[in-house]
C-alpha cells in the first residue's frame, strides 16, 4: 500500500507539472524552421492544385458549356493550411513530440543516477539505453517512409501499436534490475514504438499542411527543445526521491494519461485506398559525388554529437556540481537547440549557402567542445557550452532537408536523401554507447582537461564536427565546373 500511495502521489505531481506547462509548449513553438518540412513541398503539387484554394473536390462535370449541372462525382475536403482540424492536428502532434520524444532526450540524468547504482555504476555501457531510444526512430526511417506509404489504411493502426509500445517499455523497464534488461524496455521498446507512431503521425501533417508546411514543422520541431527546458528536472527530482522504479512507473502512467486522450484525434486528411500506389523514387542521386560528400558529413557529424546531451549531467557531478546543476544544463541546451534550429533554418532559406552554413555549425561546436567544455572546472563555463553547442551544433539538424534538395531536386528523390541522412544521424546516436565505452577513463581529476575521465570524449566529440565540416568544405576543392552549385 505505501508503494501505490508514493506511485499515486508521483502522478499528481507529474499531471500538475505537465499541465502548467503544456499550455506553454502549446503557444511557444510559432518558428519557421523546417526540418521535414522543406524536402517536398513539390511533392505535394498534386495537392496543391486541389487543396489550396477549393475546400471540396469534385469529380468530372458536364461539358463547359453549361448545358448541364450533372455532378458525376464529389467528394468533400477540408481545407489545407489551416482551419480547426488541421490546428488540432498540429496541437496533437506537438504535444507528442514534447512528452513522448522529450522524455528520452532526458535520459542524461537517467543515465547519472543509474551510475551511482550498484550492479550498474561499475558498466560502461549504460549510454546504450539512451542511444537505442532515439536512435531507432532515425535509423527507421528509410524502412518506415515506404511502409507508410504503401499501407496508408493502416496509418492509424501504427499510431496506437506504437505508442502502446512506448508505455510498455517503460513499464517493463520498472521491473528491470540489469542492463540488458533496461536496454531492451526503455532503450530498444521504447525507440521502435516510437518509430512506429511518428511516421504515419508525419505523413497526416502532411496531408493537412502543404502551402505552410515550414510553420508546422518549425512549430513541431521546436517541442522538443521546450520539453528539455523542464522534463530534466522532472525526472531528476523523481529519481532522487522515489528511485528508477517508481519513476519510470510514475512516468508511464502520466505520458498515458496526457498523450492516450490524443490518440482518436490522429486522422488524415485525404481518403484512403484499398491499394497504395507509392510514387517511384529515382536512385540516380547516389552517382552524385555531392551525395557522399554529404553522407559523411553528416555520419561523422553525429558519432560525435551525441555525447554533450548524454554525458552533460555526469560531467558536472564528477566536478563537483548537484544533480540539478546537469538537469539545468540540459534544460539550457534544449533551449538553445530551438533557437539554433530556426535560425539555420531561417538563414538556409536562400539567405546563406547551404554549406557555409553546415561548416560553421561544424567548426563553431567544435570550437566550444574543445575550449568551453574540456576546460569547464565550474558551471559558468559549462553553461556558456551548452549555450554555444546547442545553438550551432544542433543547427546542423534543420539543413538536412536542404542538403537533400542540393543533391536532387525531385521530390521523391529529396525523400528519400532525407531518409538516408536521419539513418546516417542514427548510425552516430547508436554507436555513441559502444562508443563511448572506449572513450571514458576511471579517473577523475578536476583540475585536469575533460576532467581526466572525459579528455577523449571530449577531443573524439570535437575531432568529428571537424571532420564533418571538412567533408563539406571539401567540396570546394572540386572545379568550378564541377560544383553542384
Amino acid at each position: 500500500m505505501t508503494g501505490a500511495k508514493k506511485l499515486s502521489e508521483i502522478i499528481f505531481y507529474l499531471l500538475s507539472l505537465f499541465r502548467s506547462i503544456a499550455g506553454e509548449m502549446a503557444s511557444a513553438g510559432a518558428g519557421s524552421s523546417i526540418e521535414l518540412g522543406n524536402i517536398s513541398t513539390d511533392a505535394s503539387e498534386h495537392h496543391r492544385t486541389q487543396d489550396s484554394a477549393p475546400t471540396c473536390a469534385q469529380g468530372p462535370l458536364s461539358d463547359s458549356s453549361g448545358a448541364t449541372d450533372d455532378i458525376v462525382q464529389s467528394q468533400f475536403l477540408e481545407p489545407t493550411d489551416g482551419g480547426r482540424s488541421a490546428w488540432r492536428l498540429l496541437f496533437c502532434t506537438f504535444m507528442f513530440e514534447a512528452l513522448l520524444w522529450g522524455f528520452p532526450l532526458s535520459f542524461g540524468v537517467f543515465q547519472d543516477y543509474y551510475a551511482k547504482l550498484d550492479g550498474l555504476k561499475d558498466s560502461p555501457y549504460l549510454t546504450i539505453i539512451g542511444t537505442t531510444a532515439t536512435g531507432i526512430p532515425f535509423l527507421s526511417g528509410p524502412l518506415m517512409t515506404p511502409l507508410v506509404r504503401r499501407h496508408a489504411k493502416y496509418q492509424r493502426h501504427m499510431v496506437y501499436l506504437g505508442w502502446a509500445l512506448c508505455i510498455l517499455g517503460l513499464v517493463a523497464g520498472s521491473f528491470a534490475d540489469t542492463l540488458p534488461t533496461l536496454i531492451v524496455t526503455q532503450g530498444i521498446m521504447y525507440g521502435v514504438g516510437f518509430a512506429l507512431f511518428y511516421s504515419p503521425i508525419i505523413s497526416m501533417v502532411n496531408e493537412w499542411w502543404v502551402l505552410r508546411r515550414g510553420l508546422a514543422f518549425g512549430i513541431i520541431t521546436s517541442a522538443s527543445g521546450f520539453s528539455l527546458v523542464a522534463m530534466p528536472f522532472i525526472v531528476d527530482k523523481l529519481l532522487n526521491k522515489y528511485g528508477y522504479k517508481l519513476t519510470l512507473r510514475a512516468m508511464a502512467v502520466s505520458l498515458a494519461i496526457l498523450t492516450g486522450p490524443l490518440l482518436p484525434l490522429f486522422k488524415g486528411r485525404l481518403p484512403v485506398s484499398e491499394s497504395s500506389v507509392s510514387q517511384k523514387t529515382d536512385w540516380s542521386f547516389v552517382k552524385k559525388p555531392i551525395f557522399w560528400f554529404y553522407c559523411a558529413a553528416n555520419v561523422t557529424q553525429g558519432l560525435g554529437f551525441f555525447f554533450p546531451s548524454l554525458y552533460l549531467p555526469s560531467y558536472a557531478t564528477s566536478i563537483g556540481l548537484s544533480s540539478t546543476q546537469g538537469a539545468l544544463l540540459l534544460a539550457l541546451l534544449g533551449l538553445s537547440q530551438v533557437f539554433g534550429q530556426l535560425a539555420f533554418g531561417y538563414l538556409s532559406d536562400g539567405r546563406l549557402p547551404v554549406n557555409v552554413l553546415a561548416m560553421a555549425s561544424g567548426l563553431i561546436a567544435a570550437a566550444a567542445a574543445f575550449i568551453l567544455w574540456g576546460l569547464a572546472r565550474s558551471l559558468g563555463p559549462l553553461i556558456a557550452f551548452t549555450l554555444i553547442y546547442g545553438f550551432f551544433g544542433y543547427g546542423f539538424a534543420a539543413l538536412r532537408a536542404r542538403l537533400g534538395l542540393a543533391v536532387s531536386g525531385e521530390p521523391a528523390s529529396a525523400l528519400a536523401v532525407f531518409s538516408i541522412f536521419c539513418a546516417g544521424q542514427g548510425v552516430g546516436n547508436v554507436m555513441a554507447g559502444p562508443v563511448s565505452a572506449g572513450l571514458l577513463s576511471n579517473v577523475i581529476r578536476v583540475g585536469s582537461y575533460g576532467a581526466s575521465k572525459y579528455r577523449t570524449m571530449v577531443i573524439f566529440t570535437g575531432a568529428s564536427l571537424v571532420v564533418s565540416a571538412l567533408c563539406v568544405g571539401s567540396l570546394y576543392l572540386r572545379p568550378k565546373r564541377l560544383r553542384p552549385w
